[in-house]
């Protein structure tokens, strides 16, 4: 194999364009060409195919930035339908035209799901990345738990339900222990619980600070660094009146509270509580108020106004409660160090697996106490339930303790590898150098993208 295209796909993270770089490098050390296509899958649907060489006479770009967050070569949310065979077939054939023999897509489970019908017609693999860390199997049985009903609300007209876990599971057990771009996301995360926090203790407050993770926990449960009152997870509906006595005992304690919530928290019925508050935005389009409202909704209500009145704090509960997103900044910005290594490594074995004959594997991270965390290959078929869909890791319920609303001591003990030595001594040197630096007053920000756009190339006609 002399030439390989690599890709990246879905939201961006911190580490793509670390996770491309020890690509490139592992590529230039095995004599490979190395194709960067632009934006995804799309470049894929465009005749022309829009393309930058990444290593020409296995040199590395000086774009090429494993420091920076985001990705030079652009990603999108494009995916093909598996039963567009025609489609498929173009795009194969487009990257055969470009003499590409190998393809390696960097994305979640969404595009490892996607890749499935490119791995029948050529080779392919994945190199992974998440912020929300739910790309992977908890043990390797997991997807046998799964089962369809049938739903007539849904499209498809069925769903797919988890059924109860008989598997003993084990940290040791973890099929990709942990995520390029997860890390990062944890500390931009709970230095935000930290920053809030201030204010909370500072007015009396009772602050709701939410944080991204739909279907998976992974990401709150990492908040705990930032040590809030409270978290908590999609995976477990809380019981409120459980949490209001939490949050009034507390208050009651230290004159302030703050709560993190993943964006897909649940109630008892199992509905997300973002989806339950509808407002309008200016043209009159009905926007879902977020997890971190409805609960501020709720809380409210449940606990009034007369109880911060009693206080001489506030006059109304919903001057007491306040709201606040994480946001975008979770998935954006220079990577740390854990996830720049760790994304490097990744890469390169993405580009050892094509060579090495894999198709249809997954580079993946793994962790024991023995070795350490380690990089090996991973059959992506055994990422698949019976019916073929690859579903996104939630987070293992005994990591998280229900009834104290904060990790688990196994939940501890999963987090402790990942964060002991996350942070290096050059990111905060970067950081003291950099951000406040006098040329940031007078030059403009200059974008990678003015850079790259000039070595685009495209497949001629």
């Amino acid at each position: 194999m002399k030439r390989i295209g690599i890709l990246t796909a879905g939201g961006d993270t911190p580490a793509l364009n670390a996770t491309i770089h020890g690509a490139v490098t592992r590529a230039n050390q095995l004599r490979v060409e190395i194709v960067g296509l632009i934006k995804g899958f799309n470049s894929l649907f465009n005749p022309r195919v829009p393309h930058v060489f990444l290593n020409p006479l296995y040199q590395e770009l000086p774009e090429l930035d494993p420091t920076k967050g985001g990705t030079l070569i652009g990603s999108s949310r494009d995916y093909v339908n598996p039963d567009d065979h025609e489609k498929l077939d173009q795009m194969v054939d487009r990257l055969r035209k470009l003499g590409i023999e190998g393809l390696i897509c960097i994305g979640g489970d969404g595009t490892l799901n996607g890749l499935q019908p490119l791995a029948d017609r050529l080779p392919t693999v994945l190199a992974p990345k998440t912020i929300d860390n739910d790309l992977g199997l908890n043990y390797p049985s997991e997807p046998d738990e799964f089962v369809r009903v049938n739903d007539d609300s849904a499209k498809s007209k069925f769903r797919y339900k988890r059924t109860e876990s008989r598997a003993v599971f084990d940290l040791g057990q973890i099929v990709n222990y942990a995520t390029p771009g997860y890390a990062t996301a944890v500390f931009v995360s709970a230095q935000g619980v930290e920053r809030i926090r201030t204010t909370a203790e500072s007015h009396r407050r009772i602050a709701i600070i939410e944080v991204m993770g739909r279907h998976s926990g992974y990401l709150a449960l990492g908040t705990a660094y930032g040590r809030p009152d409270i978290i908590l997870v999609p995976e477990h509906a809380p019981d409120l009146e459980q949490l209001v006595e939490r949050v009034k005992h507390i208050y009651d304690l230290q004159k302030n509270v703050v709560i993190v919530c993943g964006e897909g928290i649940v109630d008892e019925k199992g509905r997300e509580l973002g989806a339950e508050t509808k407002s309008t935005d200016p043209a009159g389009n009905i926007v879902l108020s977020g997890a971190a409202e409805a609960l501020r909704s709720k809380l409210i209500t449940m606990i009034g106004d007369r109880y911060f009145q009693l206080y001489r704090r506030s006059e109304t509960a919903r001057e007491a409660i306040f709201t606040r997103k994480v946001g975008h900044t979770q998935r954006g910005g220079r990577p740390i160090l854990f996830d720049r290594f760790y994304a490097a490594q990744l890469g390169a074995k993405a580009v050892e697996l094509l060579l090495e004959g894999r198709n249809n594997a997954v580079s993946v991270l793994q962790y024991n106490s023995a070795k350490g965390f380690h990089v090996e290959g991973y059959d992506a078929n055994r990422f698949r339930d019976r019916w073929g869909i690859i579903h996104a890791r939630s987070m293992h319920p005994s990591l998280y303790d229900a009834n104290l609303m904060k990790p688990s001591k196994m939940g501890i003990e999963y987090l402790l590898p990942i964060f002991t030595d996350a942070i290096g001594e050059d990111d905060m040197e970067n950081l003291r150098r950099t951000l406040f630096a006098a040329g940031n007053l007078t030059q403009p920000y200059h974008s990678v993208n003015t850079d790259v756009n000039k070595r685009i190339r495209y497949l001629e006609k």
